[in-house]
């Protein structure tokens, strides 16, 4: 099961757009909606009126969970594809819904997608963190058993959720620069779907993502060269990006330590205060 949230863990909107790029480029279709009446504040996440029919008749459309289901191309397995809003009532309520879910289609792993903000230059290949939860799950993708603490989001309980009822779980976190935290970024979508990709088992060749990436990059050449500050940090972030790159040059995954990862959550939760 890949889950993602739009909300808190979506910086640059990466993740949601990572798994709704996932649920166009495989066969699945939908299954099944949670529906929101228990887990949303409806003043803050408002549904929307609108007309259907040629506007002979009104429709509602309430913020929506939505799962999908089907075949992994050449990975001999099947997905389900969890994404919505991230609530904001209820959240272990929600997560039980979500597991019971997963226990019910024989889930056997699931894979969250996320993306932060953090200290990266946007001409670089996109840092990728992976989690583990258990330790065969870390020994088997080569990655970090989380060890993270500090203020969480939905997806960080969710997988409190799996480790509680034994179901194995990992997550994927894109770094996203700071300095354009308002623009979408399908540079770190990309990055979060090639490293999808790899965990599952199988091939994609994400074209349209790869193009957006490029235009993503160029127009933020273009403000950056527009404020010699920003000009000088960016090559600072470079600078580093270079070194870090040197330094473990054949890494499938970039894996900060945990004081790195608590640090720039901070930071976002500082930048951002109540948004």
């Amino acid at each position: 099961m890949i889950v993602a949230f739009e909300g808190w863990s979506d910086a640059g909107d990466a993740a949601s757009m990572a798994a709704r790029y996932l649920a166009e480029s495989w066969p699945v279709r939908r299954f099944a909606t949670i529906d929101p009446e228990e887990f949303f504040d409806f003043t803050a996440s408002r549904p929307n009126i609108r007309m259907v029919d040629g506007g002979a008749t009104r429709s509602i459309d309430w913020p929506e969970t939505l799962l999908l289901a089907g075949p992994i191309p050449g990975a001999g397995r099947d997905v389900v594809i969890l994404r919505g809003v991230e609530p904001q009532l209820r959240w272990r309520g929600f997560c039980d819904s979500v597991l019971g879910i997963a226990s019910a289609v024989g889930a056997q792993m699931i894979l969250t997608l996320g993306a932060l903000l953090a200290d990266v230059p946007h001409t670089r290949p996109v840092p990728v963190a992976g989690a583990a939860y258990e330790p065969s799950l870390a020994t088997r993708f080569g990655l970090e058993i989380s060890r993270y603490e500090g203020e969480t989001g939905i997806v960080g309980v969710l997988h409190d959720a799996c480790i509680r009822a034994g179901i194995p779980s990992v997550g994927l976190w894109a770094s996203v620069p700071h300095y354009v935290h308002q623009v979408t970024s399908p540079k770190a979508a990309l990055a979060l779907v090639e490293r999808t990709a790899t965990l599952v088992g199988t091939r994609l060749d994400p074209v349209e993502l790869r193009a957006a990436g490029e235009v993503y990059v160029q127009q933020v050449d273009e403000r950056v060269a527009d404020d010699d500050d920003a000009a000088a940090y960016v090559a600072q972030l470079e600078e580093a990006s270079d070194r870090l790159a040197a330094e473990a040059p054949t890494a499938d995954f970039v894996l900060p330590s945990a004081d790195s990862l608590a640090a720039e959550a901070e930071r976002f939760l500082r930048d951002h205060g109540r948004d």
